[in-house]
């Protein structure tokens, strides 16, 4: 079997390695369950790729999320649920009727035009995905309003996508400085748990998880994403720690034999440089 640009080809491959007696020992093992985690990997090195600005690394790793989506159809086609085409289908129609303003007659030259246009028909997609459910007879129990929030996301992410499905209908606050204040009152909550003669590490996980959501939801109220926010203060972290490890190798010495002292004033150094 020879390399092709037609994915076809690549359906066909993983056709072969999940052939029982013939195919991979490996792959012919797999679930949907132990797939998932290197699904989320992959999209995870997509994301990293594109914030190197690496295109090359960038057309690797997309070729591995694609890889993931063909992995994950196969075993749904074995299994007598759907197929790769079925899958290409369905976010074709779904692209198409999602943007009417391109495809068919209603205008949207504005963002906000387009924005309420696609939140219209996703409602729509919602009713009809559960009016099939229920024909297949898979009817779900209600769902409650935060239920279209996956649990599967980041918990960060999580954080910020259930404060914004929440605020849609009011619950939310209005102004970002009593966010700020709710932040010092969960981190005093967090100091009284951690001060106490026995500190309980369950009610301190619980005051830190408050602490989290509340900062989540201040950076919601900044518009700034949370987790962009994070990464770029980890990458600070990176540089500077970086430049902690090449004073040590300036001065002949290694990190495990710096001082903490020395360790700071090289953190400082590095911090006025960046």
């Amino acid at each position: 079997m020879t390399p092709s640009r037609d994915i076809a080809r690549l359906v066909e491959i993983m056709a072969e390695l999940r052939t029982p007696v013939t195919g991979c020992p490996w792959d012919l093992e797999q679930t949907f369950a132990t797939i998932a985690p290197y699904t989320l990997e992959e999209a995870y090195e997509v994301a990293d790729a594109i914030s190197k600005n690496d295109m090359l690394e960038l057309r690797e790793e997309l070729g591995d999320l694609l890889l993931q989506v063909v992995y994950h159809a196969r075993m749904a086609e074995e299994d007598d649920h759907f197929d790769f085409g079925d899958v290409v289908e369905g976010v074709t129609k779904k692209m198409i009727r999602r943007h009417p303003h391109v495809f068919g007659d209603e205008h949207g030259d504005k963002p906000e035009l387009v924005k309420g246009i696609w939140e219209r028909i996703k409602e729509e997609e919602k009713a009809e995905k559960r009016a099939e459910r229920e024909a297949l007879g898979l009817a779900e129990k209600d769902r409650g309003f935060l239920d279209d929030v996956p649990t599967a996301f980041p918990a960060l992410q999580e954080a910020d996508k259930l404060q914004r499905r929440a605020s849609k209908v009011g619950f939310d606050w209005n102004d970002a400085r009593l966010v700020l204040d709710k932040i010092r009152e969960e981190t005093e909550e967090l100091d009284e748990e951690l001060s106490k003669p026995t500190p309980d590490k369950d009610r301190i996980s619980d005051e830190l998880g408050d602490t989290l959501f509340a900062l989540a939801n201040l950076a919601r109220h900044l518009d700034i994403d949370p987790e962009e926010a994070l990464r770029r203060t980890n990458r600070k972290f990176r540089r500077r720690f970086a430049a902690i490890e090449d004073h040590a190798k300036s001065v002949d010495t290694s990190l495990r034999d710096m001082s903490l002292d020395e360790m700071e004033a090289a953190w400082q150094r590095a911090k006025d440089h960046s």
